[in-house]
């Protein structure tokens, strides 16, 4: 995910002593964030190491850079048949099947065996040959999977498959933690998984969550407008961080599986929706699609979506009608 960046500013004082809070901490094999208003930094300190054992126990769970996780044993498993997995894991698998569909199969935690493969070659500084590529391709696809919903197991239908959940778990974490939160009476947080963002109510004195999006194919230069954002997730996908360049052709680290390379579009891909699981694979999906069918599936799940690419060294945007409004009304 690209990197969005959010801007908080506070020129304002509270008789209750109300502070901000923050806590950075590297989880999910990225960086991992959140930010909420308290006036007891005891109590504070308590519910933030309560978030991150709510982070672990999932990284536990789905992180495919671990071997020792759930997903990475899974992966290790000689017995193909009948595998007996956590409720949790089978829940994801079972949703993930669902937005495969959805997205024209662009979304799909199948493709393990290719993120493998590219992970492995960049380490090596090489790129992979075609024959790889083709090889790996064998090893993903729901047709290779099978969910049986009654006994809550999965079985593969080949050796060598794996699972990769980094377009849809870091949006799904961070919605958990900002729910778990609202249990403990915090209602003003800010939840950020690497680039998806998940808040709930406005900081005290303030509209919303400032949030910056980058411009396309730029580290450090934002759009002139702000998101300011409240109650709902927002993710970014783009290249901007994390590609590999062959040929003078930059290749994005998000793999389109019906080809196998990651996409070479160069496009930013902005969404918001309600919920950050849904955010975090829509712009995954979108990022691959061709546009008037990105947008057309946005519209479809209920997303605002901003497409912003590169034509020279001019910007062209595609936007949802419903994304303007998610704008700052007033630059601070």
């Amino acid at each position: 995910m690209l990197r969005l960046i959010f801007l908080l500013l506070l020129p304002f004082t509270l008789s209750a002593q109300l502070k901000r809070f923050e806590f950075p901490n590297n989880k999910m094999g990225s960086s991992f964030n959140i930010i909420f208003y308290h006036t007891d930094s005891a109590e504070v300190v308590s519910l933030s190491k309560e978030c991150f054992l709510i982070v672990d126990s999932l990284d536990n769970i789905f992180s495919d850079y671990r071997s020792e996780s759930e997903v990475g044993r899974l992966a290790l498993q000689k017995n193909l048949i009948d595998i007996k997995i956590s409720d949790e894991l089978f829940s994801m698998i079972v949703r993930s099947k669902d937005v495969w569909e959805r997205s024209d199969k662009t979304f799909d935690i199948t493709i393990g065996a290719l993120t493998q493969l590219w992970r492995k070659a960049k380490k090596e500084n090489r790129f992979p040959s075609e024959a790889e590529i083709k090889a790996a391709k064998e090893l993903t696809g729901f047709k290779n999977l099978i969910i049986n919903e009654s006994s809550k197991t999965i079985s593969f239908k080949k050796p060598g498959i794996r699972l990769d959940f980094g377009g849809i778990v870091p949006g799904y974490v961070a919605q958990r933690v900002i729910e778990f939160l609202k249990t403990k009476n915090i209602n003003s947080a800010l939840v950020d998984a690497s680039g998806d963002i998940v808040v709930s109510d406005s900081p005290p004195g303030k509209d919303g969550w400032t949030i910056g999006v980058n411009l396309p194919e730029s580290e450090n230069e934002l759009w002139d407008k702000k998101l300011e954002l409240n109650n709902c997730a927002v993710s970014t996908s783009g290249d901007v961080y994390r590609y590999t360049i062959h040929n003078g052709i930059k290749y994005s680290h998000i793999i389109d599986p019906k080809r196998g390379y990651g996409v070479t579009s160069q496009r930013n891909v902005t969404v918001i929706t309600k919920y950050g699981a849904d955010a975090d694979w829509l712009a995954t999906a979108c990022s691959i699609l061709p546009i008037k069918k990105a947008l057309k599936l946005a519209k479809k799940e209920h997303a605002a979506i901003l497409i912003a690419t590169m034509n020279g060294e001019k910007i062209i945007t595609y936007k949802s009608k419903s994304f303007d409004k998610y704008f700052q009304k007033k630059q601070s």
